[in-house]
């Protein structure tokens, strides 16, 4: 018999525990290690998206997404930065102590849109070549993707947003920006900065100092001020080989705050996302926000 997971109680009480499998593509960065002494330690990170958290089964996160911003608030720089299949692997030496803050962000801008009496897609993954699908797609034309049935209406690939017509109606456009982040500190930890854009990560307990058994709070900011009522997913490391994610699900309060008490050590993932109507893209609609920081959890 499978045993409870020690979230179980604690969140049934509270009211916040979801039953739910493994979210599709959960990009994280992992590094080798959070916390050390002395000077000019180097630091591995595998940089990926997974089905699975932690563990290399989807694709990599894209190098020159990465940045690295060092604890005085200057760019640092990866070294040894390898784009693999499943990953994407780099090294950091810490020459300064204090707190570093390693991200990758990717925007993009999904949708549809009507031409020509046809819906046509904005962003997304493009439809195999003709080569890729054999003689069937060659007679749909370069690019496009021959229906399954014959009788239906041939879909046609994707555009970039600036090959959107000029003609185009019915337009619905949504801006995506995803964040995420991890922490290392080299000697005493300092404060981690906000840029006041977007959805942010802005944690009370330092990310470095969260330890199994005691309570960390973490706050959300959306453009620099307080995120109340926005959904915070907490995973932790191994949902492969458990029979569900034991994902717990938290809201944060009229100060934009969590509270999460960690039952075990290890890493764990943690994510929020939200939407608002005010995104930089002034043809889009809508503005979808995720940000997701990987924490190691030390044992006492």
């Amino acid at each position: 018999m499978r045993k409870i997971s020690p979230w179980i109680m604690p969140a049934l009480l509270a009211g916040t525990m979801i039953a739910s499998t493994a979210q599709a593509d959960s990009t994280y960065i992992k590094p080798s290690s959070t916390n050390s002494s002395g000077e000019n330690n180097m630091v591995t990170f595998d940089a990926a998206g997974a089905d699975h958290l932690f563990y290399l089964d989807h694709r990599p996160v894209q190098l020159n997404t990465i940045t690295v911003t060092r604890p005085d608030g200057t760019p640092g720089t990866v070294i040894n930065g390898l784009q693999q299949r499943f990953r994407s692997v780099f090294d950091l030496r810490l020459d300064q102590q204090g707190t570093w803050r390693i991200a990758a962000q990717q925007t993009m801008v999904t949708g549809t849109f009507m031409a020509d009496g046809q819906e046509r897609r904005v962003g997304g993954r493009r439809a195999p070549t003709p080569a890729a699908g054999g003689e069937r797609q060659a007679r749909a034309g370069e690019g496009q993707r021959a229906p399954a049935n014959p009788g239906a209406p041939v879909r046609l690939p994707p555009v970039a947003l600036a090959d959107m017509p000029a003609n185009a109606t019915d337009v619905h456009l949504t801006e995506v920006i995803n964040r995420t982040e991890t922490f290392v500190t080299q000697g005493a930890p300092t404060d981690v900065a906000h840029s006041g854009k977007g959805l942010e990560f802005d944690p009370v307990t330092h990310p470095n100092a969260v330890v199994q058994g005691e309570t960390a709070r973490f706050r959300y900011l959306l453009d620099g001020k307080p995120a109340a009522g926005i959904t915070v997913t907490v995973v932790a490391d191994g949902d492969r080989y458990r029979e569900a994610t034991d994902a717990l699900t938290l809201t944060t309060d009229k100060d934009g705050q969590v509270a999460i008490t960690w039952p075990k050590a290890g890493l764990y993932w943690v994510s929020a996302q939200t939407q608002d109507k005010n995104p930089g893209e002034k043809r889009a609609e809508l503005r979808r926000m995720i940000t997701s920081e990987t924490l190691e959890v030390m044992t006492p």
